[in-house]
């Protein structure tokens, strides 16, 4: 009889572009959602649940692959006998959904409709360094209005977020255009209905940031060589169609008004051009009518969200200390959020046009720029952990963790193998526990406990000398009903 060929193990690795999070990171995403929902609440924004999974239809078209309904996403199609099964998708953002939720409970919401989301989202894109495949988004939406003040309102809100979270005033900025404005440059350029110019014209735009105005210039005309010395093609403008370009681009003043009056000169006659200077110019009043200054929020023209729905003003929140690379050069840390008003989002589900703008804040780059400004660690207090001298006695040790537990204090019993004490103490600092909890025979017998300051004692043994160590001992002993006020005394302590 032929021996039956065991099955091979599966692989313990992380599928390629994800990776896991552990107890402190995990932790830190935790507060940070829990900031970023208080400053969202506080403006009126109610929380929204949508399902992770959505009908391909229903996302629709701006994936960052379409040319097969699974591309850019992870999807599958349901089962059906005829193989035509509805095509189901992991969602790639939370802006596509709530246009779905709208549409669908428009009804029964309130106009406008004011939510905000966060969650986990999917992209099935080639992963990089720090560029996963699943991370987490922020949002907040207003749903149902054309009011510039809904734009103005996401603004701040998003100033007031960034500050909320522990980036301070001067080491961010909100910068805010419009995709009328530029519209209108294109206009005037003579493009016309040429989608693919068009598009490259915007791709160039999105570079001013890295090549400045001579290289813009030369990339949408001729061409240009590049830093490694490659030759890269030119969009083909002349000269003269490439100057509106140049005049938008390179509009931003000191003086907010002046930006203004040299946007009406690249835009000329175009009216969608002047309708979006009106917008920005409203924006503008309302957020110094709130106090945001220009060194919270600014116009600036050079920016272009590159997502194609967005119809009118497009805002992006940018980290302005720098840091340094992997080796070691110095640069921004660049942007943490971004967003727009996208009016016809909702308008593929009901045919009606429907307003709405928005922002996403991406929380892993968040936590990252925190880290850099050293406002995080990777590390968490554990738990206090009441260690096993005697198996007999496990009632004893539940009963000090339920008496801890029932002051607010985070503790656990040692469940593992108590017969080692050594390992029990090594499972502490593993758990990076602030505090130890002894009770052996001779203990109980004489009704006291030993309490040990882990952390002290950590600091002690690295530099301490014997002299120190005997007038700051790191164990102590006390009564058995002080066990509750002497580990809270160990742990405030720790905390100033």
């Amino acid at each position: 009889m032929a021996k039956v060929k065991k099955a091979p193990r599966p692989k313990a690795e992380t599928p390629k572009g994800f990776r896991d999070y552990f107890g402190a990171e995990v932790t830190e995403r935790t507060h940070m959602l829990q900031k970023i929902a208080g400053v969202y609440h506080h403006y009126g924004f109610e929380a929204l649940e949508s399902s992770a999974v959505e009908t391909v239809e229903a996302l629709g078209k701006f994936l960052p692959d379409v040319d097969r309904p699974n591309e850019g996403v992870f999807a599958w199609q349901e089962f059906d006998e005829n193989d035509k099964g509805a095509w189901m998708a992991l969602r790639y953002d939370l802006t596509a959904p709530l246009a779905r939720v709208y549409a669908q409970h428009r009804n029964e919401l309130p106009t406008p409709y004011r939510r905000f989301a966060m969650g986990p989202v999917w992209r099935n894109e080639k992963p990089g360094p720090g560029r996963f495949r699943q991370f987490y988004q922020c949002d907040a939406d207003t749903v149902g209005t054309a009011s510039m003040a809904a734009d103005a309102e996401i603004c701040a809100m998003l100033s007031d977020t960034l500050e909320t979270v522990g980036i301070p005033r001067g080491d961010y900025l909100v910068r805010v255009n419009n995709r009328k404005v530029m519209n209108g440059v294109l206009e005037v350029m003579g493009l016309g209905d040429d989608q693919a110019a068009r598009d490259n014209v915007l791709r160039t735009i999105d570079k001013f940031d890295k090549v400045g105005e001579a290289g813009v210039r030369e990339l949408l005309t001729k061409g240009r060589l590049d830093a490694s010395g490659a030759f890269i093609d030119g969009v083909g403008l002349s000269e003269d169609q490439a100057e509106p370009v140049i005049a938008f681009l390179t509009s931003k003043a000191a003086d907010v008004a002046k930006t203004f009056d040299n946007l009406r000169g690249a835009v000329g006659t175009s009216s969608v051009g002047a309708e979006g200077i009106s917008e920005l110019e409203q924006i503008a009043e309302l957020l110094d009518a709130g106090g945001y200054g220009a060194d919270r929020i600014e116009i600036d023209p050079s920016i272009v969200r590159g997502l194609g729905y967005y119809t009118g003003p497009v805002y992006e929140a940018e980290l302005t200390f720098e840091i340094f690379d992997e080796k070691g050069r110095k640069r921004q840390f660049g942007s943490v959020a971004g967003g727009g008003r996208y009016d016809d989002l909702v308008k593929r589900f009901t045919g009606q046009a429907v307003p709405a703008t928005g922002v996403s804040i991406g929380v892993d780059r968040l936590l990252a720029a925190l880290r850099e400004k050293g406002r995080l660690t990777s590390t968490s207090v554990g738990p206090v952990v009441v260690t096993v001298m005697d198996r007999d006695r496990m009632a004893d040790y539940q009963a000090m963790v339920s008496e801890l537990r029932n002051a607010g204090i985070r503790a656990e019993v040692y469940l593992g193998n108590p017969k080692n004490f050594g390992n029990q103490l090594k499972y502490a600092d593993k758990r990076n526990s602030p505090v130890a909890v002894i009770e052996g025979g001779d203990e109980k017998d004489r009704g006291v406990v030993q309490i040990k300051d882990l952390i002290l004692g950590a600091q002690i043994a690295e530099s301490a000398t014997l002299e120190e160590w005997k007038e700051r001992p790191s164990q102590f002993e006390v009564p058995r009903d002080q066990l509750v006020a002497k580990v809270r005394e160990i742990l405030e302590g720790q905390a100033n």
